[in-house]
């Protein structure tokens, strides 16, 4: 259900504006939203599980968060991050 190791890896080196780079909004979003896929297909199975349904809409508000202030504070990032993940169509 979590993002292993090695799939965490190569989402931040897809989405780091540096080598370096782990705490950029642009990778904590694609993070978040590669736990919201994996919870998202979690559900199709387990309709009832609702303990895991907050977790999963607790990481939604928080992706969202991170997506309203990167919209603030750069457009140009915002705009090519919504476009890489598919996000806003």
């Amino acid at each position: 259900m979590s993002v292993t190791a090695e799939n965490k890896q190569k989402i931040i080196k897809d989405n780091a504006r540096d080598t370096n780079d782990t705490g950029s909004p642009e990778v904590q979003v694609a993070i978040l939203t590669e736990r919201i896929k994996n919870l998202t297909e979690h559900f199709k199975g387990h309709a009832k599980d609702n303990h895991s349904r907050r977790g999963l809409l607790q990481m939604v508000n928080k992706r969202r968060n991170l997506l309203a202030y990167l919209k603030k504070k750069d457009v140009e990032r915002y705009n090519a991050l919504i476009q890489k993940l598919g996000l806003r169509k």
